[in-house]
């Protein structure tokens, strides 16, 4: 793998910039930053057409390079020209697996903070959620993909909240809806406000000490994960906690951990963040499960465990 080394940036600190909402009949990019699948273009093009958009798929979709969705240098330069393209409204990733993480010390994220845009994505994404966060500042959507979920027929609300998301129906002041059909649960009581940063567990450990580090000063956690038992689970979040990154986190949001029930789960979370005396919410359908809601990462955000509920303090657009 032999791609320039450019992610390892200060920090960024300047302004969030803002992309432009996903518009009616708008173009949306479909890329593959990690694993591969079997796709039919003419039914992709197909399933955007009769929702009134339509798609571009770029080469390493149709890749396949044993676990890895085409090469490196493919699968990194269909992540530059999406964002380049100045015809591309929104970026959808195909699955996750793996293979982000080996496109970190190769991205531009000056490139990427000058063409600003909504990439949904989650799972092994993950870590472009965090990279972009850190080093781009704008937000990213943990949300529904091609293949798992718009190809996968998974039920409502999966594709409305994720289209009122990138299409820009949500803005300062709106609460982000949950269904009541399945309940949340308040592990720790109280209320916080902050950027929403994480994404799935095992990714946020995996990325420590590369571009793709978590930064959740001040902000509220999000985390999810799936197939992991509850001994794994403790033992990712000790390592979180060794490497300093629950230090000054203002809450937590927890999506689902498919395998682990909230009852066995909400004992380990009380463990680890009653010391710190900040709200922790649990059982909010986002990750590896059916819905799958979208989340904005990297907004300002007031979570109240209390009244279990996910409030945007800032418009996510530029209009």
């Amino acid at each position: 793998m032999n791609l320039p080394f450019v992610a390892h940036a200060a920090v960024l600190t300047h302004a969030q910039p803002l992309p432009m909402p996903l518009p009616a009949g708008g173009l949306i990019a479909i890329i593959a930053p990690a694993g591969p699948a079997e796709v039919d273009t003419l039914k992709v093009n197909q399933w955007f057409e009769a929702r009134g958009y339509r798609c571009r798929i770029y080469p390493g979709v149709t890749a396949a390079n044993g676990y890895l969705a085409g090469t490196d240098a493919q699968r990194l330069q269909d992540l530059h020209d999406a964002f380049a393209a100045s015809d591309v409204d929104a970026i959808i990733c195909l699955r996750g697996g793996y293979g982000s993480m080996r496109l970190l010390e190769g991205i531009d994220f000056e490139l990427l903070r000058r063409h600003p845009k909504p990439l949904v994505g989650y799972s092994d994404i993950t870590a472009l959620h965090t990279a972009i966060a850190r080093h781009a500042g704008f937000v990213s959507f943990h949300g529904a993909m091609l293949k798992s979920e718009l190809l996968g027929n998974k039920q409502e609300p999966t594709l409305s909240s994720l289209f009122e998301q990138i299409c820009g129906q949500l803005g300062a002041g709106d609460v982000l809806e949950h269904p009541q059909d399945w309940p949340l649960t308040t592990v720790l009581p109280g209320a916080a406000s902050g950027r929403l940063l994480g994404g799935n567990l095992s990714l946020l450990c995996a990325t420590l000490a590369t571009p793709a580090e978590i930064d959740c000063t001040g902000g509220i956690l999000f985390i999810e994960d799936v197939n992991e038992p509850l001994f794994r689970v403790d033992r990712l979040l000790t390592q979180l906690r060794l490497a300093g990154k629950l230090e000054g986190i203002q809450g937590v949001l927890v999506g689902d951990f498919a395998g682990i029930t909230l009852e066995a789960l909400a004992p380990l979370l009380r463990q680890f963040f009653a010391p710190l005396n900040i709200p922790v919410l649990a059982g909010w359908r986002s990750g590896h499960c059916d819905p799958n809601l979208t989340l904005p990462m990297g907004a300002r955000v007031h979570l109240d465990a209390q009244r279990q509920h996910l409030q945007l303090l800032q418009d996510l657009f530029a209009c």
